[in-house]
């Protein structure tokens, strides 16, 4: 499948949607699970590329993953100290989390792993990990001076040493790899960020008995003995694939969708805050907790939406948001500003420059990128047009929902939601 066209939406998107399970929740359930030595039933696991690539990397280190169905699966390790070293080179494919979060898990253990992947990771930069890695004692080696894939990490010499890490971003994967690191360290290891980012690791490594502790933006994990592995994770639905559906409900008028079990963990709800902002009509029901993570049933009815502004502070609740929060504000009134998402040039692709080239086609002269950010002029004609997902499935979702709102569009290499939501196009078809 090289192009497919998603036709306009004729009138209003009605239904109830189960959202597919979290995607960073279900890359963590299987590393935890593997970690532990007893076995741990998962449900609802987002079976997508990048999860299963994870999936894939546990079974070469030795722990057993048994798939009782595509979304339900049994896994089970052999401790903290019982991962064995690799018989093949590891391909993490499109997957960020899995490299970054791996490595850190990897730096301390006694034997040699070597990480490849796919084209676009292969771009992708790992030196914001490798450098705090390298400095607790690991042996961390990469193409462009131990920058980029493929990655060799080989025994460290000595001891690994706990170490407080100020990270110049806020980043969960940057986070997460020290922490886990940390867990093998002598000492204690603090990770500090300008502002808190996600944070899943500390939520799951709770329900796995590790304990950390946070003071403003810091968090603070000690050497750990021992896992002990909960006999259930139940991941609730990724609040990133739910974005899709709250924006094309607020846009396109006579919509009414109830989208089901959504993890609404307060780290990650940046874009609940930023459409309310802007006028959205979002109710957020039926509030629970399951492992530590909050999930909830939300409501979204079509509204009239303002433009808005937002920067750096909230930047680490909703990056992954930004190109479905940009649809939004072309069906804005007035213009919307986004500063602070420099992060965006080094993610799948350059999104801000792919917001800005691809939605200009549907929208022309509408967006206007600057170097770390967005100026969005809302209430520009939406045209029919053809466009390129750069093989990002986060593009390329958010074009499905610029088309369907406005008068169609042909999407280039489509298929690449296949690493964080198989059924998106099948759903909206359905949603019609």
């Amino acid at each position: 499948m090289d192009t497919k066209t998603i036709a306009k939406a004729v009138s209003g998107l009605k239904g109830e949607i189960q959202i597919p399970g979290d995607k960073s929740i279900s890359h963590r359930s299987v590393m935890f699970s593997a970690l532990g030595s007893t076995p741990v039933h998962i449900t609802n696991f987002l079976h997508a590329q990048d999860c299963m690539s994870t999936a894939a990397c546990m079974q070469s280190l030795g722990a057993k993953v048994e798939f009782l169905s595509d979304t339900e699966l049994i896994v089970t390790g052999n401790g903290l100290h019982g991962l064995k070293e690799p018989d093949m080179i590891i391909d993490a494919g499109n997957s960020g989390t899995t490299l970054r979060l791996m490595m850190g898990i990897l730096a301390p253990q006694p034997f040699l792993t070597t990480f490849t992947g796919d084209a676009s990771l292969h771009k992708r930069p790992m030196g914001r990990v490798i450098k705090p890695l390298s400095q607790m004692g690991a042996k961390i080696f990469g193409r462009q001076q131990n920058q980029k894939l493929p990655i060799t990490i080989v025994p460290a010499e000595g001891r690994f040493q706990g170490m407080t890490y100020n990270s110049p971003v806020a980043s969960a994967q940057v986070k997460s790899a020290v922490l886990l690191a940390g867990m093998y360290a002598e000492g204690d290891t603090t990770v500090v960020e300008p502002f808190t980012s996600r944070d899943h690791t500390e939520r799951m490594l709770e329900a796995f008995g590790v304990h950390t502790e946070k003071q403003g933006t810091a968090v603070t994990i000690h050497p750990v003995d021992e896992f002990r592995a909960p006999k259930e994770i139940e991941v609730p639905g990724d609040i990133s694939s739910a974005a899709y559906w709250l924006v094309a409900g607020a846009i396109i008028p006579g919509s009414d969708l109830m989208l089901r079990n959504v993890g609404v963990n307060p780290t990650r709800t940046g874009i609940l805050d930023v459409l309310k902002d802007m006028g959205a009509d979002i109710e957020v029901l039926n509030e629970r907790t399951s492992g530590g993570e909050a999930a909830a049933d939300i409501r979204v009815r079509y509204s009239r939406l303002q433009g808005t502004r937002f920067g750096a502070e909230i930047m680490p609740r909703l990056i992954d948001e930004i190109p479905v929060i940009a649809v939004a504000a072309l069906f804005a009134e007035g213009d919307t500003v986004i500063t602070g998402a420099g992060e965006l040039r080094v993610k799948e692709t350059d999104r801000l420059q792919a917001i800005t080239d691809q939605f200009n086609k549907l929208a022309p002269g509408a967006v206007e990128g600057q170097e770390d950010g967005l100026i969005i002029h809302g209430g520009r004609k939406i045209e029919p047009a053809a466009a390129f997902s750069y093989d990002d499935h986060r593009i390329a979702m958010s074009l499905a929902i610029l088309g369907a709102a406005g008068e169609g569009v042909t999407i280039e290499r489509p298929e690449c939601v296949n690493i964080s939501y198989p059924a998106f196009y099948q759903t909206l078809e359905e949603l019609r």
